[in-house]
């Protein structure tokens, strides 16, 4: 129960954080769905677009959240300065190439087939979001940093802070209130890209504060250093293609469902919101675990690493089992705040129903995949989501969906089926590869030295 406190103690601030960024994403959903079906399937795909991209690149610079908790648990927290230069050079980039892909997105709209309405919404909305892209990729990679460092308050009053700035460009660009265009879910891509930059300019007041300036980052230029770039991709490059791997699913899906017909994709997307949103407190617990095993590690203690990761993880089976009877309670109530679609509501009712099922595999390989960020293994999680996701549910789902080998078609019910199995797997091998690295404290001190 003492480590339980400890981690939540830690974890509370970052989970404020995540549901005050899930609400960005709240306001823009629900503000474009009110404004038309076509808007927010609109927002929806080009989320689809957006996100993949946005975590493969800043999952890379959570690579500084473990180096920087195991330098503070070994009491060398000067030592990360080199290391959060070099993240923020990996952020230019980064930022290079998000533009490059949010710029040249209409093709992967025509692909698929989307109408051309819809198409045109969604790469407006990504065009919007490019002028963001500098300001994130940096803001993330230094909230990291922070949270690496054991303050988790900070990126939390940020976040809070930015949160009806948000609001009130999306209400002032959607419906052109305020004197502002009226852009419909256009509008939201240019709120989000402004909220961007007022996030990047919070977080350098933050940096001036003596447990950051302990890190001595920012005393010397540096350039790009390939031998300090190439161990934070070590790292970091794994969690990025994890997430990616896992967000990317949700893209191709999106886009399938999309060929279905604009009903269909916003239930989905009502739907895929929720377990986003119910997904926030055991994805950011396991981040919170990984901070924690990283300090332990750090500090040569893994007796108190294998705690943490042992309490976090049953604390996630516990959390699932409550969410997933609240979501088939509250179904019909929660899709409310969606749409006002008859259609629509009735659909992401029903989806409600598979995702709470999908709860109890979701939340505990989430814990699983952040803790063992904290102990640096970051190479073979990715490859179980790999084979989980996309050897299994993308190929079962176009099977189930569109009635393939003489199955009888199921629609979108068939890709929420198919997820939920893949991610059965991903699941179990998650849980014994913690398992073993806990116990393994060979394996343990080889990815220390990383």
């Amino acid at each position: 129960m003492k480590e339980l406190r400890a981690l939540l103690h830690l974890a509370w601030p970052m989970i404020t954080t995540q549901f005050f960024i899930m609400a960005t994403g709240f306001f823009d959903t629900a503000m474009a769905g009110h404004y038309s079906a076509a808007d927010l399937a609109g927002v929806s795909l080009a989320g689809s677009v957006l996100w993949p991209l946005f975590f493969l690149l800043t999952g890379i610079t959570m690579a500084l959240s473990p180096i920087t908790a195991q330098l503070r648990g070994s009491g060398d927290v000067s030592l990360a300065g080199p290391r959060i230069r070099q993240g923020l050079w990996i952020s230019v980039g980064a930022s290079v190439v998000l533009i490059a892909c949010l710029a040249n997105s209409e093709w992967l709209f025509r692909l698929a087939q989307i109408n051309p309405t819809t198409t045109a919404i969604g790469v407006g909305y990504l065009q919007g979001v490019c002028w963001g892209a500098p300001a994130v990729m940096a803001y993330v990679a230094l909230r990291n940093t922070c949270e690496g460092l054991g303050h988790t308050v900070p990126p939390m009053l940020i976040a809070g802070a930015v949160l009806p700035v948000n609001a009130f460009l999306n209400y002032a660009l959607i419906y052109g209130a305020f004197g502002f265009p009226e852009l419909g879910g256009v509008g939201c891509g240019y709120a989000t890209a402004a909220v961007f930059w007022l996030q990047l300019g919070l977080m350098m007041v933050v940096i001036r504060r003596p447990f950051f300036r302990a890190t001595d980052t920012f005393r010397r230029w540096a350039w790009p250093e390939l031998g300090e770039i190439r161990r934070i991709l070590t790292i970091g490059l794994p969690i990025g293609l994890t997430m990616f791997v896992e967000m990317a699913v949700f893209a191709v899906i999106g886009f399938l469902i999309g060929r279905m017909g604009d009903i269909p994709l916003a239930a989905h997307s009502i739907a895929g919101n929720l377990n986003w949103l119910t997904y926030v407190i055991p994805s950011t617990l396991g981040a919170a675990a990984g901070i924690r095993v990283g300090y332990f590690v750090g500090a040569n203690d893994l007796a108190a690493a294998r705690s943490t990761a042992g309490t976090a993880y049953r604390f996630a089976f516990v959390y699932a089992l409550v969410v997933s009877l609240l979501l088939v309670l509250l179904r019909h109530q929660l899709v409310l705040a969606y749409s006002s679609d008859a259609d629509v509501l009735a659909l992401a009712a029903t989806l409600l129903l598979f995702i709470a099922f999908y709860q109890i595999v979701d939340d505990t390989q989430a814990v699983a995949g952040g803790t063992l960020r904290g102990y640096k293994d970051t190479r073979v999680p990715m490859v179980y989501g790999l084979v989980g996701y996309w050897l299994v549910g993308v190929p079962l789902g176009i099977a189930l969906a569109f009635g393939a080998f003489g199955l009888q078609p199921m629609g979108v019910y068939g890709f929420w089926t198919a997820l939920t199995l893949g991610l059965t797997l991903v699941a179990i091998a998650m849980g014994v590869r913690l398992y073993r690295t806990c116990h393994d404290e060979a394996r343990t001190r080889a990815f220390a030295r990383l």
